[in-house]
């Protein structure tokens, strides 16, 4: 492979795995909120912002988080024919496959992108009695999807190389 494709494949992997190690820890941000509203609802007057910000918390875990999911290849596949082939023929055909995650991510993005110009151009908030502005989040996922695009992008790369029998470190 060029060196230009290493260089890319080299900086996505580090940069999706930096951000993906810090998303872990929203998971214990968003325990922390679940936490504060349980004490909030027995102790004092309940917040009405703890369900909802505990949500949003969640949404940023995961979608930041996904780039680094399909980096470590822990995603859900199912193996039916897929665990029997070698690993060329398995990278052969996710090369192939990745159109269909290329064409879902793009139209993904798009959607992302119209919807958090919407939110920043109107102020939208969200329905709920605490009512919070609603682009942040947006921010937030398109970034996530982003994120997903390039490291679909950089796994192409990779199975590609392997197909072709020039596996890249």
């Amino acid at each position: 492979m060029p060196q230009a494709i290493r260089t890319y494949v080299r900086y996505v992997d580090g940069f999706n795995r930096v951000v993906g190690r810090i998303a872990m820890w929203l998971v214990f941000v968003m325990m922390g909120i679940l936490l504060w509203s349980s004490v909030s609802k027995t102790m004092f007057n309940p917040s009405l912002w703890t369900l909802e910000m505990a949500q949003f918390v969640m949404t940023a875990y995961y979608i930041l988080g996904g780039a680094y999911s399909l980096q470590l290849d822990s995603h859900v596949r199912m193996d039916l024919i897929y665990g029997r082939w070698t690993p060329r023929q398995k990278a052969a055909v996710d090369a192939v496959t990745v159109i269909m995650l290329f064409t879902y991510l793009i139209f993904l993005l798009i959607g992302g992108v119209s919807s958090t110009e919407y939110a920043l151009k109107y102020g939208e908030t969200s329905y709920s009695s605490w009512s919070p502005y609603m682009a942040p989040i947006k921010i937030v996922m398109v970034f996530g999807i982003f994120l997903m695009f390039l490291q679909t992008t950089s796994i192409f790369f990779k199975d590609l190389a392997k197909a072709l029998g020039r596996e890249m470190a």
